[in-house]
């Protein structure tokens, strides 16, 4: 194995070697009809994702956390002032205040901490991610079954996914495909009601709790039968759906049932 392959792998990095690839995950982060005003690139690692979002953002911060890739990046870039290469880890970066988009091809092994860092960064508006397969279908439902992640977080961000990416286009190559995930701050959340019993993520979190063995029985230990049970008809959901196959636009029903 060569260093540089193995320097890589020890950074847990797969660059992109495939230019349509790249294009076409360029094109779903910044459409010609929207350029984002601000863009972060999680890990440049040798710019092949670097180069058509440079052509589509008005400014873009590249993040690389091998510092030996850096320089090689900034001399490829000169002629592209509202490009900026910054050597260091993204996830210790302090989130823009201003509005900002979030795109990259993201270590596997890192995944999960981008993706929260990207949830909790107020002015961020969307993230086009490259990331495992299973991990980007889990998140999206593609499976049939929802995670407690997305349900918590779907009134206020969409998940979807977008394509998936063989894993002969990394160099080197991982063990499996990617998928592209995206996920967008929707403008206004979607929930309709605030009641005074439990807020949103209670009311989730309870669900997936596991207590009592089924979601029926878990919101009964907060809620009346009978009040459980109308929100389930409302919701057109069996009382003995397991959990993970509640989609959220039920988990809305539920809880505008709930909070009435």
């Amino acid at each position: 194995m060569d260093r540089p392959t193995q320097r890589a792998r020890t950074l847990s990095q797969n660059f992109l070697a495939d230019r349509a690839t790249a294009e076409h995950v360029a094109r779903l982060a910044a459409p010609d009809r929207r350029r984002p005003p601000l863009l972060l690139e999680v890990g440049a690692g040798n710019g092949a994702l670097t180069e058509p979002l440079a052509r589509r953002s008005r400014e873009l911060h590249a993040y690389e956390i091998d510092p030996r890739l850096v320089p090689g990046l900034r001399a490829r870039f000169a002629r592209s002032p509202h490009v900026h290469f910054v050597a260091g880890d993204f996830l210790a970066a302090r989130p823009p205040r201003t509005p900002f988009s979030v795109a990259g091809n993201v270590p596997f092994s890192r995944t999960a901490d981008i993706v929260d860092w990207c949830l909790s960064a107020p002015g961020l508006t969307d993230a086009t991610l490259l990331t495992q397969l299973e991990y980007a279908r889990k998140r999206t439902g593609d499976y049939g079954r929802w995670s407690l992640l997305t349900v918590l977080t779907w009134p206020h961000h969409e998940w979807r996914l977008l394509g998936r990416v063989g894993r002969h286009r990394f160099r080197p190559a991982p063990r499996v495909d990617a998928g592209i995930l995206r996920i967008r701050r929707r403008p206004a959340p979607l929930l309709v009601g605030t009641g005074p019993r439990r807020t949103w993520s209670d009311l989730v979190e309870l669900g997936f709790s596991g207590v009592g063995g089924s979601l029926h029985a878990s919101l009964r230990r907060a809620h009346p039968r009978r009040r459980v049970d109308a929100a389930f008809r409302a919701a057109r959901l069996d009382p003995g759906v397991l959990v993970g196959e509640v989609a959220p636009d039920r988990w809305l029903r539920l809880h505008e049932e709930l909070t009435a």
